[in-house]
């Protein structure tokens, strides 16, 4: 298990802050933890006409996606602050010219880690000055606090 990934755990464990994570898969829902095991959502749903889901085994609601800035608000409202665990892909920038490289010289964005290396198909050309890669889909932690 690496480092982030026990990060995450602890935080998705700890009982001060409430928890939401952001789940994107097809029929996924939001997963949100209180940090006093509330059951009745009453409070966090407000004017909303569903109610959120109680997942027993998890300790968790279930909601729907459309949902998650609303209970951002309400949980910076009730507890002044909130985690965010929600997918994230990292952005990768260089350009053909520098891929393409015969010489040491690098001036891109890239610090040279691309400097010379060709285009393996990964790449997405859109200009001769520009090109841009996705990574590989990772999860990240933020702590959001009212202000």
């Amino acid at each position: 298990m690496d480092k982030s990934s026990e990060h995450l755990k602890a935080v998705w464990a700890q009982i001060k802050i409430p928890v939401i994570l952001r789940r994107t898969g097809n029929g996924e829902k939001l997963r949100m933890r209180s940090p006093d095991g509330l059951i009745d959502d009453s409070w966090l749903t407000g004017s909303k006409q569903r109610r959120l889901t109680w997942i027993s085994h998890e300790r968790c609601f279930e909601a729907p996606k459309l949902w998650f800035n609303h209970l951002v608000e309400r949980c910076l409202e009730g507890w002044k602050a909130v985690y965010v665990i929600q997918p994230y892909r990292e952005q990768e920038k260089c350009s053909p010219a520098c891929m393409n490289a015969t010489g040491h010289e690098c001036q891109c964005s890239c610090m040279g880690m691309n400097h010379g290396a060709g285009n393996d198909g990964s790449w997405f050309e859109v200009t001769e000055a520009f090109a841009t890669r996705w990574g590989e889909r990772e999860l990240a932690c933020r702590l959001m606090v009212r202000r």
